[in-house]
Order: structure tokens, then sequence, then C-alpha cells
């Protein structure tokens, strides 16, 4: 991976979960300016320290956004360009956009009403603003389209499906100020935060996928998360009985605990064991771990987030519920640090048998960029 430092040795969610099948909700396949009404993007040291990793990848970014929507029509741009408040950017989830409530519903615009070259802008936008590690950032975003249109063709219907995916601006894009590049649909979340065309905050970053393992769909074999799933296991498994009774969680969870609407709810206790009980090897799979969340950004910014959460790493907990295989329904793992929280979770089947897993990444300080009012 060329986004983790080079110590890892890579390994090769409460919501209310992955509703039933629907099959009446338009779908398909396939952004003027609004001013900021937030200006609390908190300034610390862990921001500080992701900005100062900008490099013209994210000056790319600004550029491609500002691409993409030259590309859309008057009507178009009124739904892509949104304002930029804590309330627009917590409009995120893992459900599809059909079973979602109003007031819970994603905003923006949607991949349907797409024409091919305005598809083919946006997914330059997208390449620049994820990482081209195998099986992460780009990767991973076109098999979780995949999966989502398995599920079309198989049982799930028109509910699903790459055209059901929603991207916003929230705020402008540009070389000033704060704006944030929000996308996803079912089992996919990302918010990128930019301040002054830095990255401040790559989370509430969401992955989940149906079916999981191999499957076939749009002329691809994909298998998304599942490097994800290997890290988790890896991890797991390395612990000794008496490391496994320390990490070991009394209660069973049967999803993760800071899904949306869940913003800035981290428990104030830490469970499992500390990572400098670790060894040396078992530290670094949990560094492996975390990067498989990382490397879903863009190349260059990855770097400096992995090396912040590597300089806290003796204070990250890692904690576990379930088997160790971290394959079977309800099995669970954390990774609790002062900045990294993720949480991988096996669920069972929706419109397909056999479970699949919902995951999250957030951060205690740059969630949303650091914005929480």
């Amino acid at each position: 991976m060329t986004a983790t430092v080079a110590s890892i040795a890579v390994i090769s969610l409460t919501l209310t979960g992955c509703a039933a099948a629907e099959t009446t909700t338009p779908g398909g396949v396939g952004p003027g300016s609004t001013a900021s009404s937030v200006e609390s993007v908190v300034s610390n040291s862990d921001a500080a320290a992701i900005a100062a990793s900008a490099t013209a990848s994210n000056d790319t970014v600004v550029a491609l956004a500002n691409a993409f929507a030259a590309t859309l029509d008057d009507d178009q741009l009124a739904d892509l360009e949104q304002e930029y408040s804590l309330a627009n950017a917590a409009l995120w989830s893992n459900l599809p956009q059909a079973l979602l409530r109003d007031g819970e519903a994603r905003i923006g615009l949607q991949l349907a009403t797409l024409n091919e070259e305005q598809l083919a802008a946006l997914d330059a936008l997208l390449l620049a603003a994820t990482g081209t590690g195998a099986d992460e950032g780009w990767s991973e975003l076109q098999q979780a389209w995949n999966a989502d249109d398995h599920l079309a063709v198989n049982g799930g219907g028109t509910t699903y499906g790459r055209g059901n995916y929603y991207i916003a601006f929230l705020g402008t894009p540009g070389d000033s100020g704060t704006w944030e590049l929000q996308f996803g649909g079912h089992h996919f979340a990302l918010s990128n935060t930019y301040t002054d065309a830095a990255l401040v905050g790559a989370t509430p970053s969401f992955r989940g996928v149906e079916p999981f393992g191999s499957f076939d769909e749009n002329d691809t074999t994909s298998q998304p998360l599942e490097s994800e799933q290997a890290a988790f296991a890896a991890l797991v498994g390395s612990l000794s009985d008496e490391q496994a009774a320390a990490a070991k969680l009394d209660d069973e969870y049967t999803d993760i605990l800071l899904g949306p609407a869940d913003d800035w709810a981290f428990p104030t206790e830490k469970q499992g064991i500390a990572a400098s009980e670790l060894s040396d090897d078992q530290k670094a799979l949990v560094l492996a771990a975390i990067a498989t969340y990382v490397d879903d950004l863009d190349d260059e910014s990855a770097p400096a987030i992995m090396a912040k959460y590597e300089s806290e790493l003796d204070e990250t907990y890692v904690s576990f519920s379930g088997s160790t295989d971290v394959t079977e329904e309800n099995d669970y793992v954390r990774i609790d640090g002062p900045s990294v929280w993720i949480e991988f979770s096996m669920q069972h089947g929706i419109v397909l048998d056999g479970n699949h897993p919902h995951s999250v990444w957030r951060d205690r300080s740059t969630d949303y960029g650091g914005t929480q009012s």
C-alpha cells in the first residue's frame, strides 16, 4: 500500500441495520454556491498535522470538483451545492436512500440523473479524493458499487444499485474556506472536509458490503472489505489466552455503536487491551487494520494520519466480542485510541443469505473536520 507508514505489515455497525429489500423506489445507473454557515472548525494540533501534509493532490480535488460542477445544468447544480453545516454533514447513512425517513435522507445529486460525460467527471473527482492501493480507496468504491448492483438484480430491486448514490458539495470548493465532499449510498459514506484546500478530516467513513465474499457483477469479480476482515481476524487471532481474556467484551454487539446520528458519542472509558501490552508484531497488526481504512484516502494525505495514529499506538485499545474468526453473526472488533475509532461488525444477510460486515472509521478530533456546531 502506498499510503501506509513503512513499519506497517499490511494484511492480505448502533444502526437500524440493513433493512429488508424494497422494490418501489426510483433508481438508475449511472451540482450557484452557498456561503458557509459554520465557522467553528476546530484549530488543533491534529487538524494542523493533517493539513500540513496537503499537497497538490488536494488542489486537484478542488479543480476536479469544479470541473464536475461545470458539466451540470442549473437544476443539477441546485441539488449538488448545499450549505456547509453540521446538520447537512450528518446526513449520511448505511441504509439505501429509499429506506430513510424524511429528515434523515441524503442530500445532493443522485447519480441516476447523470449522463456519461458527467459520470466520467465524477469518477475523476472521486479517484483523486481516494487511494490507489489494491482493494482500497477507488478500487473499494467501485467494488461497493458492483455489490449494490448485484443486490439490485438478485432480489433487491430498484432500492439498490449505484444509481442510488448521492454526491454533495457542502460549501464551495476552493483554495480558501471550508467545504466537504460528501458522497455515499447503501453501505458507503465518504466525508472529506477541506480547509484552504487541505484535507482536515476524513471521517465519519462507513464501509459495508453485501454480499461478503467473492461475487461477479458488471463483468468483474469483486470482494470488497476482504482485507479489512482479514486484518481484524489476524489481529484478534494473534492474542494469547491471557490477552484475549483482557480484550474480550462482556456484551454482545449486534452492530456498530457510532453509526449515523451518533456523533461524538464516544465511550468515556477504554475497553479491552492496550497496545502497550502487545508485542511488536501484534502492534504491527493493529496498524495494519487501521491502514485498511486510512488507505481509502488519497495517497498524499494518508501518511500523516497514519503517523498520528502510530504515535498514539500505546494508548490505543483493542477489544472484541464473539469469535476470533470475525466471520460469524455478531462477531465484533473495536480499535479505540486517543484519536482513532474503528468498529467492524458482522451482520446477518438481508437480501442474500450469509453474513456481511458493517464498519465505521471515526476520529475523536477530526470528525467532520473538527466542526461540532
